[in-house]
């Protein structure tokens, strides 16, 4: 042993100390990698978000499509004929005497599809 490591014993616990604390800041960044809010166990949360939110956007743009075309046949210098009927017959009760009305369970025919 040299005669200087002898004298300072006060450094070696200094040194310790810092190596430590080196350890323990590395321990925290690389718990921060895996599990911090852009760590690697959040990458898949976050792509299961993502998923999510493409599939919400898509049924959004078909309800979106559907209602620009009802938009497009209600046009008021063009309206669909069909539509117009439809909507007069659902909002005000309007019928002929002579028409029957039929109430179809959508959801029964969808279960069969």
């Amino acid at each position: 042993m040299s005669p200087r490591k002898a004298d300072t014993g006060k450094v070696n616990v200094g040194e310790r100390l810092a190596s430590a604390m080196a350890l323990v800041v590395l321990l925290l960044i690389g718990a921060l990698a895996l599990f911090g809010p852009a760590g690697v166990i959040a990458w898949g949360e976050d792509a299961a978000l993502l998923d999510a939110h493409d599939k919400r956007i898509a049924e959004l743009r078909e309800t979106k499509a559907a209602l620009e075309n009802r938009v497009r046949l209600l046009d008021p210098d063009n309206v669909d004929p069909d539509l117009g009927s439809e909507l007069v017959r659902q909002n005000l009760g309007v019928m002929h005497p002579d028409e029957y009305v039929i109430e179809l369970d959508m959801a029964d025919k969808t279960a069969g599809d």
